[in-house]
């Protein structure tokens, strides 16, 4: 037992858990600062190297290579541009547009937690509203707080999937 109560089973099954996480490698490709600056310049019309090198005020070294594994992560797609051939035009992949609730979530938690609220907010094009603030629901529609949720297993899912049916 450990001192919080914990078996060293639970720690066993905790630790396999973890290395099929998908948390690191999604880690991997966007979790440092420069990537999540690029795609919201992304998800903000920015196209172009000199656009985001521009508007990020990065260097172009560390530019082009986080544009680089953004593109092989299939985050970005890289195409050339048809107006000018010398240039080229990196846009959001559907990977890549999955990706918003997760900017926005950051974003928001930013804004709650006393890092600056801005004065431009994200907003419905249809009837320009403030869009809603990304919580995590249950399958019933209840908005569930942190102590109640668990992870489970994919095989007592099914199971109670099983029963119910």
């Amino acid at each position: 037992m450990t001192a919080d109560g914990r078996s060293g089973a639970d720690i066993d099954a905790f630790r396999e858990a973890a290395l099929r996480c998908p948390i690191p490698a999604a880690v991997e490709v966007i979790g440092e600062k420069w990537a999540f600056l690029i795609l919201r310049g992304a998800f903000n019309g920015l196209q172009h190297f000199e656009e985001f090198q521009a508007g990020l005020g990065i260097a172009r070294n560390i530019l082009s290579d986080r544009l680089g594994k953004l593109v092989a992560g299939e985050i970005l797609e890289r195409s050339p541009d048809p107006s000018d051939r010398r240039k080229v035009i990196y846009s959001l992949s559907k990977k890549g547009e999955a990706l918003m609730p997760v900017v926005l979530a950051m974003r928001q938690w930013g804004e709650d937690w006393g890092y600056g609220k801005m004065e431009i907010v994200l907003a419905d094009t249809k009837n320009r509203q403030p869009v809603r603030r990304i919580k995590v629901f249950a399958e019933d529609g209840r908005e569930l707080n942190f102590g109640e949720m668990t992870w489970i297993s994919r095989e007592e899912l099914k199971g109670k999937a099983d029963k119910a049916a």
